[in-house]
Formats: structure tokens, sequence, C-alpha cells
């Protein structure tokens, strides 16, 4: 047999058709519908092929058929009204990055993210992490936001699932050509740039690549090149691929590697956020440059870099959090604690809580510590968050530890149907420029019942002929029979109350909940007058047993006897599933296991498309649920056990489908519309379309974090830095005296010392001993709250003043006065504190010193 030497033979595109070409390296048409409908215009069937990638499309759609195109003057017309308003995008200016409160943002903003998913065509991401930073991406460049970001692009991409007759994940490898993706290699001239980072005892280079999204670019690193080692172009192979090692040398890339591809292209941001811990080191590589090149101490260093970034963390249990032995960080940062002059041990402890020396080196640790502003992502995962870190500020009450919360969203344009978009655009007027007005939203009352009926009963059977297809492809795969292959067509029926569940298939997300009763569930899914289905997806992590195992009891449950065309489990689950999946389902269900879905966003996605959430109160749902805009299943169990939480969540979801939710759907008083039901969809649209979106999310991180850091990180590199010189050197001094510091005597001045009245003040006086720490370095507070099981619930600190009269105190000592109103009858309890106070601190526990009375 001879062998054959492969080559490509790519189209043409006439001059007239070249507008194409520019809009497919830029994603700006993932999320506008009518730039996507003229590259499936191209080849509709090729553009299934291609999984909706345009640049694939150009590579291999026929000449004759571009050729056609470039004559059609109705193709002609829509292109050249696609493309004046992808440059009138571009080249706005009446923007909140412009003209609103953005615009106080001069140098960029630095977004580091080890996962990107903007596109199904595009799959450098596993899950959720990946949807979020790429909907982050999406709305910073709506909001014309001075922002870049920085990840890996992976060879292999994350895996595509298929499911056996078993119902066994098998793990397929992508191995990406990156010219098919719209990505372009960053070159100096004729070269391509590299960088490189020490690991170990050789250099590993990587090259950038650059994707853009709408008016913000993505610089993605790329170890597989000829100038590293075998082993070393495997670093960017997979994405959370191999073991520690890997992990660690991945991580490396990301951080110290991504702040040193920022330096290469020139971009001096005065933000670095940080989208979960993966790319912790990059704080310790400024640091290190700050010592290196302006030769500042390492704490000096630490104030400057610490003021610029931001880290958002995602994960409720300490589990989720990579972490490494003292022995990989001795083997990979040994020599890099001997460039930032501080010793090894030193640099580890900045990994740990410090209460425990035998503690391995928390990235998540090292990002509080090199942050000082840190967010969790809902209000529950924030309370969550300040409990599970509370040791990493030692001594400090919990609702204290300087962890906020900023709520996520969605990118509400790439997750809505073109068909509601076109809806509301009908009733409602430019909805895009009013999203996160809730006034606004309400006009969706004005939309006629029959209406929104049809525009969600329309992308359900699309939704349905998508299942069916899917479907169909997988058992023509597995070589079932020519009769079991025709029986798709009896799957799913659009007349019927239609359920989703797709996500990650992590144990704690419970993905078999509902078939706790399948007895239960059968009369459920079988009832002749009020039948109910469900659609799952969703991929474990090829390493995570339990996970697939989860998959595998789903997929059985789908076979089984009177459940077969009622339950379905869809493969490969991707954004094109989620969307089509979000868009189309009634109802979708959530049930993770209280409190460890940090946000959840699935849910977020449905509402837009007139779905409506079925969920535990949890992440995100916690505060979007109103009572009159979907269902919450069981209670706020805080402290139950596992099994517990399964048997009231499993009994509670039984329940709401049995009473409220499946009569609902099928009670239509004019035999036509569920009235009601279309009343709750109104409400779901109404009350969380304006609030659960990137844009809300994006400003938030901008006013509240983003503009402070920025603001901070420049008043700390002025004057060659002596602003954080000088903090540095203060805050050794405190921590050296703090121990000085005493409590010696507290007074109520009150005549009865145990009851007063409402209305009345308790008198606090406090005799402190300061020893040589200045009074004007400390702040002395009375803690005071109600009394709850020996502790205070709602507290609050009122400052205590220095007593004009100092008589009786000798050097060291002072005496500090205050008054805590008593508003209301109860038991309440004090206590006095000091703390350091400084004009340049950021946090009020920066230092971790406390004394107590």
């Amino acid at each position: 047999m001879p062998t054959f030497q492969t080559y490509n033979v790519t189209p043409i595109l006439a001059a007239t058709l070249e507008p194409l070409r520019e809009m497919s390296f830029n994603l700006w048409w993932t999320w506008e519908p009518s730039a996507r409908r003229l590259f499936r215009h191209l080849d509709p069937e090729l553009w299934d092929r291609t999984n909706h990638n345009p640049i694939r499309m150009l590579q291999l759609s026929r000449q004759s058929r571009l050729e056609e195109l470039s004559q059609d003057k109705n193709f002609l017309r829509e292109l050249k009204q696609v493309f004046e308003e992808f440059e009138k995008y571009l080249g706005r200016h009446d923007t909140y990055g412009k003209t609103g409160a953005g615009s106080a943002i001069k140098n960029p903003i630095a977004y580091f993210s080890a996962e990107f998913g903007f596109h199904e065509s595009i799959p450098n991401y596993s899950g959720g992490l990946g949807i979020l930073a790429s909907d982050h991406c999406k709305s910073a460049s709506d909001l014309d936001l001075n922002f870049v970001a920085i990840g890996l692009l992976y060879r292999h991409g994350y895996f595509r699932q298929q499911i056996d007759k078993e119902g066994i994940q098998g793990a397929i490898n992508l191995n990406q050509n990156f010219y098919h993706l719209p990505i372009r290699e960053v070159r100096r001239g004729d070269t391509k740039l590299l960088i490189s980072v020490p690991i170990l005892d050789r250099e590993v280079f990587a090259r950038l690549w650059e994707l853009r999204v709408g008016r913000v670019n993505v610089y993605l690193l790329d170890t597989d090149i000829p100038e590293n080692t075998v082993e070393d172009r495997l670093i960017t192979a997979e994405l959370y691929g191999g073991d520690l090692e890997m992990r660690m040398r991945q991580e490396m890339i990301l951080g110290i590697g991504g702040v040193k591809a920022l330096a290469a292209l020139g971009v001096q941001p005065d933000v670095f956020h940080m989208n979960e811990g993966h790319s912790a080191f990059l704080g310790l590589e400024r640091i290190r440059l700050d010592v290196v090149e302006k030769k500042l101490d390492f704490y000096s260093a630490l104030q400057v870099v610490a003021a610029a970034n931001v880290f958002t963390t995602h994960t409720p249990v300490p589990a989720g959090q990579d972490s490494f032995s003292r022995e990989m960080m001795q083997k990979y940062f040994g020599k890099f604690a001997r460039e930032l002059n501080i010793p090894f041990d030193e640099l580890f402890s900045f990994g740990q809580t410090r209460l425990n020396p035998d503690d391995p080196f928390s990235m998540t640790i090292l990002a509080l510590r090199l942050s000082r502003h840190a967010n969790g992502v809902s209000k529950l995962h924030g309370e969550v968050t300040r409990s599970l870190w509370k040791d990493v500020w030692w001594g400090v009450p919990v609702h204290e530890v300087p962890i906020a919360s900023i709520t996520n969203g969605v990118h509400t344009k790439t997750w809505m149907a073109p068909e509601f978009a076109a809806l509301y655009r009908k009733h409602l007027g430019a909805w895009e420029e009013h999203l996160t007005e809730p006034e606004f939203w309400r006009g969706v009352i004005d939309i006629h019942d029959a209406q929104l009926w049809e525009t969600h009963q329309k992308l359900k059977r699309r939704l349905i002929d998508f299942v069916r297809d899917r479907e169909r492809q997988r058992r023509e795969r597995m070589g079932e029979s020519p009769e079991f292959i025709r029986k798709v067509n009896r799957i799913l029926d659009p007349e019927t109350l239609t359920i989703g569940f797709a996500r990650r298939f992590a144990t704690y997300k419970r993905g078999t909940l509902l078939f706790s009763d399948k007895e239960r569930l059968k009369r459920l899914v079988n009832d002749t007058t009020r039948p109910v289905q469900f659609i799952f997806a969703g991929k474990a992590h090829p390493r995570d047993e339990a996970g697939k195992a989860l998959i595998q009891e789903v997929y059985k449950f789908s076979r089984e006897p009177g459940l077969e065309n009622r339950v379905v489990f869809l493969e490969d689950y991707d954004s094109y599933i989620a969307r089509r999946l979000v868009q189309g389902v009634d109802l979708w269900l959530n049930h993770p296991l209280r409190p460890l879905e940090a946000s959840g966003t699935s849910g977020m996605k449905s509402a837009p498309n007139g779905g409506i959430n079925l969920s535990v109160l949890d992440g995100w749902w916690r505060e979007g649920y109103n009572g009159s805009n979907g269902w919450a299943v069981g209670a706020e169990i805080d402290n139950g056990t596992t099994e517990f939480q399964n048997e009231v969540d499993a009994s509670s979801l039984y329940q709401l489908l049995e009473n409220q939710i499946v009569p609902l759907y099928y009670a239509k008083p004019d035999g036509k519309l569920p009235l009601a039901w279309l009343q709750l969809m109104r409400e779901s649209i109404r009350s969380v379309t304006p609030v659960f979106n990137t844009q809300r999310m994006v400003k938030e991180y901008t006013e509240q974090l983003y503009i402070p850091a920025a603001q901070a990180h420049d008043n700390f590199s002025r004057d060659a830095c002596g602003a954080a010189t000088q903090l540095s050197q203060w805050k050794t001094q405190i921590r050296k005296d703090w121990s000085e510091i005493k409590i010696s005597d507290v007074q109520i001045g009150n005549k009865d010392r145990q009851t007063i009245s409402v209305g009345e003040s308790l008198q606090i006086t406090a005799r402190v001993h300061l020893g040589a720490v200045d009074p004007r370095n400390v702040r002395v507070e009375a803690y005071h709250g109600e009394l709850d099981n020996g502790d205070i619930r709602n507290p609050t600190a009122t400052v205590l003043n220095q007593s004009p009269d100092q008589s009786g105190t000798s050097d060291g000592n002072y005496i500090y006065q205050g008054s805590v109103p008593a508003t209301e009858s109860g038991t309440y309890g004090f206590s006095v504190r000091v703390v350091p106070t400084h004009p340049c601190l950021m946090q009020a526990h920066e230092l971790r010193l406390i004394t107590w009375s």
C-alpha cells in the first residue's frame, strides 16, 4: 500500500465576502443571532458538521457556493447590515467604560482563568467555571471596560463523552488543530512571540494565541511547541489532566507565564483578577519582579502587589482547592524563595493558615494572603467562605473576615433564544439597553398569553427534535437494530411537562435524587392525562468514579420499562446542548446538597427563555426565589446528615411535583392555554432576568473591587513605592510591639450595671495598656450585640474615644470611654477590643492582630 502525504485546499473568498472572515475571528458572532444566521446560510449541513465553527466553515465551503453567494444580492445586503452592526458595536463611545463609572479604570484589568467556555466550537472548558469566565469577558466587552484575559490553550481541550450500552461514560480525547479555531498566533514581525518560565532546571517556553471577544482580547498560552521537551509540550495538553506535578506546572505557566505574557505584550494592568486559585502564583511572580527590578524588600513589594489583586473563590469545600506538599513546593519554589530574599519556610507559610505547620500549601490561602480584595459568588457562598477560611484571619469574628460576595450572572444574549429576544424587542423595546432595570421588565405583562406560549412551545418542539436526532445518532453508532433506532420518534412529547437537569455530575449535585422512589416516579411520568418527562445531561470528570456511577444509574433508569420514553440521558453535554435545554424545557431542576452549590448559573439561563426554576435554596436561588417565580425544594437545613437532607428533599420534590407543579401546568381553563403557568413564566422572566446577569455582575466587580484596587495600586506605586515601604515598616513595628497591648480593666458607668432601659445608653470605660504603640495607631472598640447561646448575634463595633481626663495613668496606659445605645429590649453582651489602624490599610484586619478584654 502506498503512503499518502496530506495537504489542504482552501477556497478563495471574494472581496465582497471578506467581512465574513473578519467577523469569524471575533466571538461577537456567538451572541449575535444575525451573524450566526449568515454563517449557517453558507451551508446548514456544514454548520452542524463543524460544530458551528465559522473559521472551519470558510476553510471547507465549496468554491462554487462562495462564488454563488458573492453574486447573491439578498445575502450581500444582509452581510452589509450585519457587518455595519459589528463595526458600530466595536466603535461605540457612549459606553459604561468610556463615559460611565468604568472610565475610572485607566490601565487594564487582567483577568486570569484556567478555563474559558466561550462556545462549543472552542472546547477549552470543562464546566461552570469556564462558562462564567467567558460570560464575564463578554459583558466586559459590552460595557467597554479596559480589560484583558489570560488563560491556557489545551491541545486536547476537555473530553468528548460517549455513553455505551451499559451506561458507562467513555472519554474521547480531542486533538485540536489550532488553525481551525478563531485564534491568531501573536507575532513580533516574522517571529512568533515566546515567553519562558523557569521550571525546575530548565526554561519552559510558551507561545501566545489571541482570541478576540468583542472589544476584549483573550491571550492563551500554549507549550506544545518545538522549543520544549516532549514532557513540557504536554503541560498544556489537557484541562485538569495529569497528576499533581502536572497541575503544579500548569499553574506556574498560567500564573507566572501569564504575568510574563502581559509584559511581553506591553500591557501594564492596574488590577489582576484571579478567577479561582489556579493562577495564584501570579502574585509571587509580581512580588519577585518588584524585588528584582525595583529593589523593594519582599514585604514592601507585597503591599503594592496585594493592593491590585482581586480573588474570586467558587468552591465551598476545602477538598475542592488545589494544594501541594512541602516537598513539592521546595522542589519547584526553593530557588524562587531565594530570589524573593526570604527563607523558604516563610514563603511556604503564605499557603497555610499558620495554625498547623504540617498543613500543605493551599493555592486558595495563597490567593487570599496576596489579595486585598476577595469574594464569594453568592450571598450564602460568601457566608460559607468566610467560615471556611476564618483561620487565615485567626481570632477575627467570622462575619468580619474580609471576603465579600458578588453573585454570579449569565451573559443574557448568549443564552436567550433569538425568538425570545425578538418577542421582547417587539413588546418591550430595546431590552439590551435596559437589561439591568427591574422596572423595564415589568413590561412582560403586556405580552399576549398566546404569543408567549407559542414562542415557548416552538423552542420546546425544537428541543425535542434535537434530542431525538442526537439519540438516533447514538443508537446508530452503537449498532442498534433498525427497529430500536426508529423508536427514537416516540421519545418525549411536546405537549408534556418537560423538566431539565444538566450539569457536571459531581456527587453533591445528587443527579439521582429523583429516582429515590421509583414507583412514585413511574406514576408521575405515566399518568395518562398529566404525564411528566425528564431530560438529563452532564459529564463526570474521567477520574471521578462516583460521578460516573451516577450517570450510569440515570442511564439505566432511562432504559427501564415505564420510563424509557419519558426519561432521556443526552450524551456529550456542551454549551450547545445547554442552550437547547435552557431554551426549551418548561422547568429547570437543581438539587445540590446545601450549601455546596457556590452559585450555580444554569437556572439563570432558563428564566429569560420563559423557564421556571425548581431548586434547593442554595447558591443564587436563595436570593432569586421570591415565592411566586418558581419553587423551592426542601427546607433550609444547615446541620442535618446527608441522608436526612436527601430524604427531606426527595419527599419535598415529589410533593411539589404531584400537588403543585403538575396540576398547575395542565390547568387550562379555556382548554388551550395554561394561564396560571403563564403568569409564573412572566414572573420568572421579570424577577430573574434584570438581576442575574453578568452586566450587573461586572459592574459590581468594577465599582466594588476593580476601582478600589486600581486606586490603591496607583497610590502604592507612586514615589518609588514610598507609601508601600512606609506601610510595610509600620506593620513590622506594630507586630513587634503588639504583645505589649493589654486591656487591664473594663467598667460600666451606669448606676444599675445589670439592667438599663430602652432609650438609655450603656456607659463603658476601658483602661488600656498600649506600651510602645502610639494611640494614633490603634482603634479601641466595644463589640456588642444580642446574646445567643453564649455568642453574639448580628454584632456591632462602636469606637471608644480616648478620655480627655488621663489622670492616674502612667506611661503607655490610656483610658477610653464610649456609650452603646439600647434601642431594643433583650439580653445583650459586649467585649472591648483593640485593633491596629493606619490610613493605608485596605482591610480592617489586614494585620490579623486583635486584642480582646
